[in-house]
């Protein structure tokens, strides 16, 4: 009974750390000032406009969602059959390639960006799209075997038996009854997916060019060269746009549903 206030006051302190720098830099973005300063002096939406307006953050943006989209849908193509394997089919050293599969969690981003830029884009004189590409794809490896396991380890596998007993074939037997169960555990996994190649810094910085770069290197750059608030204009825009897609979610699936099998 006593640990009880003791973990809900870590909690809510857990929570204020967490929170409170967010609340800073929403602050700071209504700001009528000409630099970054908490309190806020005034209030003035013209850095928003600023924001939008700047063009390398504009191009960084639709670089950074093809990117993040496209690396999601080759980590899915190829994460969702290698969890399939994994947890359906007799496979030697199943250990240890699962193993194989998630170790871009524990791989340093710098390791795997060094290792591609000297492969791809200089051996293989590769784009740094295909580079990046191919970067994120294995960053997101682990969430789509992982996520898309614990789905199918919930699924019920005479399921798929049956239908292939009453004639379907093994195609069809996939797609109209494994893959709806699957669909909470491929959604989380695209979900985490496109966030953490969105977000991604260390692997993006290493891998961006000047024809291709992504939003966050950009404002990253963009911090160091300046310090008036439309970065935290921009900073502001990202959350409300993650706040938007958090919320359809749970409208339409519910994270209940989405996250519920992930343990």
């Amino acid at each position: 009974m006593k640990a009880r206030p003791i973990a809900a006051a870590l909690a809510v302190l857990g929570y204020v750390i967490m929170l409170v720098p967010i609340l800073f830099v929403v602050a700071s973005a209504f700001t009528s000032s000409s630099t970054l300063s908490f309190p806020p002096k005034g209030f003035s939406l013209q850095w928003f406009g600023k924001a939008a307006a700047y063009q390398p953050f504009t191009d960084a943006l639709v670089s950074s969602l093809l990117l993040a989209g496209c690396a999601t849908a080759l980590a899915l193509a190829l994460g969702v059959p290698v969890a399939l394997g994994l947890h359906r089919g007799a496979i030697p050293g199943r250990s240890l390639l699962q193993g194989l599969f998630l170790s871009p969690l524990v791989v340093p981003e710098l390791v795997i960006g060094l290792a591609l830029y000297q492969q791809l884009m200089i051996g293989l004189g590769q784009t740094a799209f295909a580079a990046l590409l191919i970067g994120h794809a294995v960053l997101l490896m682990p969430y789509a075997v992982r996520v898309t396991g614990a789905a199918l380890t919930l699924a019920d596998p005479a399921l798929e038996e049956a239908a292939r007993g009453l004639g379907a074939t093994p195609w069809r037997a996939f797609r109209t009854v494994t893959l709806p169960l699957l669909r909470p555990g491929v959604m989380s996994a695209a979900l985490l997916g496109f966030i953490t190649s969105f977000n991604n810094v260390p692997l993006s910085l290493l891998l961006q060019s000047r024809d291709f770069g992504t939003l966050p290197v950009t404002m990253l750059d963009y911090v160091q060269q300046s310090y008036d608030p439309v970065i935290a204009a921009m900073s502001t825009l990202i959350l409300a746009a993650t706040i938007i897609v958090a919320v359809v979610a749970e409208r339409t699936v519910g994270f209940t549903r989405i996250f519920g099998g992930i343990n």
